[in-house]
């Protein structure tokens, strides 16, 4: 199945104006819209790991922060030992992150619904407690990094870097989900959250595939903190806490469920919204909580259907052409069995 014509330069033309952020900040001589560029990059890499699990998967994380400051203790902890080489980081990040994804997606999957939500909740702030009594490494205060990752060629130290690297990374994973979702896995992963027990019914594993889902996710997202903790030279348990995890999921709500740059846009709004208000006075949260209410009950398609608006001319609805069946009732497509040779057939 092709996209429709009117998304296939939303990508390039969303990277081409991300990539010109550091050259107009340069014109203009404001450093800080760098920084700020990279922090947006960075929480939208770790939405878009989020929207994984949450959009296509449909399982609400509510513990996914913990992955962004495990990302970010990798560094601090090595940092603190005098180990500065980021690809020894970065295979800890990977590793560290994927066995606790597997441990708490083993315990977590076996549930569903509230109880999932929970679940996850409590082994994010379980985390949380644990940064917060490591106290070697400075407890509740936090842990400042004086070495940036070094990888041979470049390091990450400085907010250009960070967001070079970052928009790298962001696009790779964009690209990367885009095939995902039309590939065999993405289709079961989103038919586990259409019908589950059919899935089952088909021979796949439903625990399995949502299992290498939020494993994948966890990972990203722990890339997401390294580069915050480069970023800001610091790592925080705040960074664990269960308002970032909040922050995430409304990140990937506002840019649309299961849209794949969704939450790039979501991250962007979201974190300008930020900075605009905390501008304006410092109870800012009582601005933008009525603003995304409006945005979620407005918009519930997110950036995808909004979209949808730019297509012209709109095509008229016509008669199926000879040889071809008319459009099928939406519900009665929702309750058609689903085969294996349609999944592969979707995803040619």
């Amino acid at each position: 199945m092709q996209e429709p014509s009117y998304r296939r330069w939303v990508l390039p033309l969303l990277f081409l104006v991300l990539a010109a952020v550091p050259f107009v900040a340069q014109w203009l001589g404001e450093p800080f819209y760098v920084t700020l560029g990279a922090r947006i990059l960075i929480y939208a890499l770790a939405a878009l790991a989020l929207n994984l699990v949450l959009g296509f998967a449909g399982l609400v994380s509510f513990g996914h922060a913990m992955f962004l400051g495990l990302g970010c203790y990798a560094v601090g902890i090595l940092s603190f030992y005098g180990i500065g080489n980021g690809w020894v980081q970065l295979a800890v990040c990977i590793v560290v992150c994927a066995l606790v994804a597997l441990v708490v997606g083993t315990v977590c999957l076996r549930t569903s619904g509230i109880g999932f939500i929970m679940i996850t909740l409590a082994f994010a702030q379980m985390f949380y407690f644990l940064a917060v009594s490591l106290r070697e490494y400075g407890g509740d205060d936090g842990l400042n990094i004086y070495d940036a990752s070094a990888y041979g060629l470049f390091d990450l130290g400085g907010s250009q870097p960070v967001y070079w690297a970052a928009w790298g990374l962001l696009l790779a994973a964009s690209l990367g989900m885009l095939r995902l979702r039309r590939s065999p896995f993405g289709m079961i992963l989103r038919a586990t959250h259409a019908n589950p027990r059919r899935v089952d019914a088909l021979g796949y594993s439903v625990f399995g595939v949502r299992l290498t889902a939020y494993v994948a996710s966890g990972v990203l997202t722990g890339i997401a903190g390294l580069l915050l903790a480069n970023l800001t030279a610091f790592a925080s348990p705040s960074y664990m806490s269960w308002p970032v995890s909040g922050e995430l999921i409304v990140m990937v709500v506002i840019g649309g469920l299961g849209n794949v740059l969704g939450p790039i846009f979501g991250a962007v709004a979201y974190l300008l919204m930020e900075e605009a208000f905390k501008s304006v006075t410092q109870h800012w949260m009582l601005l933008m909580g009525p603003v995304v209410v409006v945005i979620a009950m407005l918009a519930r398609g997110g950036y995808g259907r909004s979209l949808a608006w730019l297509r012209w001319p709109r095509p008229a609805p016509a008669d199926a052409p000879p040889g071809q069946h008319a459009p099928a009732d939406e519900a009665a497509i929702k309750k058609a069995p689903i085969t294996k040779a349609q999944i592969k057939e979707a995803s040619v």
